[in-house]
C-alpha cells in the first residue's frame, strides 16, 4: 500500500505516510529556513500517483483512503484462508504464508485503531479509490495466489525450513520496527511539532519504510517468483523513494536538518 507543512499528507498510492518530525528542545518554527526544492522527478511522479490514487476521473469522494487500505488490510487474512479451502493446500508454506501476510494486515488494523496516521484520512474519489486498490494493494493479495495455487513453484536456495526461518524473522522485525517508528510519530506529533532525530529515528531517516519494506521483501521471498518483486520494484522505486524525496526535502526546512542528514542513514544503516 506521500510533504507539506506542518505535519504530513498522503503518501500518493499506498507509500507510508510523508511525516515532518519532532525533536525535544528545538527551536521554534519561525527559525527554520528555506527548504531545499525537491527534485523534479519526484514532484511530477507524487503529482501523478495522487491523481490516480485520489482524483482520478473527478466526482463525488465517498471515501477515505484509509477505508480502501484498510479493507486489503484486514481481507487478508480471510482471503488467504479462502484460498487454501478452495485449492486444498495445506502446505507447510502456505500456512506459514497465511501467518505472516495474513497477521500483518491484523496488525495494521491495530495500529490504525490504536494510533492512526492522519495522512490516509483524506477522501478520494470513487475512481482514485478502485485505483488504489487495482494498482497496489490487490497486487499483494496476488502475492498469496501464486503460492497457495500452485503457480509459483519455489525452489528456494536454502533448505525449507532455514529459507522459513529467514522469512519469519525478516517479517516479524519488519513489524516491529514499522510499529515503533510509527507510534513514534504519532505520539511525538501530539505534543510538539519539529524534526525528530532520536529513538527509531536516531540511524535512520525512514525506519517506517524500511519496516515495511522488510515485510514485503518477505513475503516476496516466501513466494519465490519474478511477479512479486517486479510489484515490489514498482511500489519501492515509484511510491517508497519518492516519497522519501519529498520528505528529506520538507524536512530540509530544519537548522538542525544538515547535521542530522550527515550523521544518519537514508534507509540501511551501514549499507545507504
Amino acid at each position: 500500500m506521500a510533504a507539506s507543512a506542518p505535519v504530513s499528507d498522503a503518501g500518493g498510492m499506498m507509500g507510508c505516510s510523508v511525516d515532518t518530525h519532532v525533536l525535544r528542545n528545538r527551536p521554534p518554527m519561525s527559525e527554520s529556513v528555506s527548504p531545499s526544492a525537491p527534485p523534479a522527478w519526484a514532484v511530477a511522479m507524487r503529482r501523478f500517483t495522487t491523481y490516480l490514487s485520489q482524483d482520478f476521473l473527478g466526482g463525488p469522494r465517498p471515501w477515505k483512503l484509509a477505508w480502501v487500505v484498510n479493507f486489503q488490510k484486514a481481507g487478508t487474512f480471510f482471503f488467504l484462508g479462502a484460498l487454501i479451502a478452495c485449492y486444498h493446500n495445506t502446505s507447510t508454506a502456505a500456512w506459514i504464508y497465511l501467518a505472516m501476510h495474513g497477521s500483518y494486515g491484523l496488525v495494521w488494523i491495530i495500529k490504525d485503531l490504536t494510533f492512526p496516521d492522519p495522512s490516509w484520512q483524506v477522501k478520494v474519489t470513487i475512481g482514485g479509490g478502485i485505483n488504489s486498490f487495482l494498482s497496489v494493494l490487490g497486487w499483494y493479495w496476488v502475492f498469496g495466489w501464486l503460492l497457495i495455487s500452485g503457480t509459483a513453484r519455489p525452489d528456494y536456495p536454502l533448505p525449507d525450513a532455514a529459507w522459513f526461518c529467514l522469512c519469519i524473522s525478516l517479517c516479524i522485525l519488519g513489524c516491529a520496527i514499522m510499529i515503533a517508528a510509527d507510534a513514534q510519530k504519532y505520539f511525538t506529533l501530539r505534543l510538539r511539532r519539529g524534526l525528530i532525530d532520536d529513538g527509531m529515528f536516531r540511524y535512520v531517516r525512514h525506519p517506517n519504510y524500511l519496516g515495511e519494506i522488510m515485510i514485503y521483501g518477505s513475503f516476496a521471498l516466501m513466494v519465490w517468483h519474478w511477479l512479486p518483486a517486479l510489484v515490489l520494484a514498482w511500489v519501492w522505486l515509484g511510491l517508497f523513494a519518492v516519497n522519501m524525496e519529498m520528505k528529506e526535502a520538507s524536512m530540509s526546512r530544519y537548522p538542525q536538518w544538515a547535521a542530522y542528514k550527515k550523521r544518519s542513514w537514508w534507509l540501511v544503516p551501514g549499507v545507504f
